[in-house]
């Protein structure tokens, strides 16, 4: 064993049996992550079916006559063959673009709501902004500015009785109910 390491070749691996469809793409996954470096290779899409640009002319003719021979009937029949397949493919068209016309109208109105949408709040904004500038600043003078800080220890230090007489009255009501 040594001489084969020595002389570069890999060791024998066993051969592995693929019975499923997932053994298969187990084995794809392993090949794909030994060298995750190496560019993976992504097949186009299969492409759209095209019919002849040239139109193909019937050159043998059925009359109206009696009289068709044992042949005609194969010849009746691959004509008819195509014109079916013609006509799937022209309706196959024309729903395919329907599609992506109804498609194409969702994107345009998602995208005309986003668009009304940003232009209201961006309109607020500015209407916002707009309002603060055109306020009238205040100039704080010495007088207004003790009247202000006055105005605002009133408000607290009633704000203060008020909590403080609820929770006397809460505290009557809880006797109350221990009373009763």
């Amino acid at each position: 064993m040594e001489e084969k390491k020595k002389s570069g070749k890999p060791e024998d691996k066993p051969k592995v049996i693929i019975k499923t469809p997932y053994d298969f793409q187990r084995l794809k996954l392993e090949k794909l992550m030994k060298n995750p470096e190496k560019p993976v290779v992504i097949p186009a899409g299969s492409k759209e079916k095209k019919t002849p640009h040239v139109p193909e002319f019937v050159r043998n003719v059925m009359g109206s006559s009696a009289g068709a021979g044992s042949g005609e009937f194969h010849v009746y029949r691959h004509l008819r063959r195509k014109e079916y397949a013609r006509q799937k493919h022209i309706q196959e068209k024309s729903e395919k673009e329907l599609l992506d016309e109804e498609f194409e109208r969702k994107i345009q109105e998602s995208r005309q709501a986003f668009e009304d949408k940003t232009a209201k709040k961006r309109a607020k904004r500015m209407k916002k902004k707009q309002k603060m500038k055109n306020k009238p600043k205040k100039l704080k003078t010495g007088d207004e500015e003790k009247d202000n800080e006055d105005d605002s220890g009133d408000e607290s230090k009633s704000e203060e009785e008020n909590s403080d007489k609820d929770d006397g009255e809460r505290k009557d009501d809880k006797q109350e109910e221990k009373e009763t």
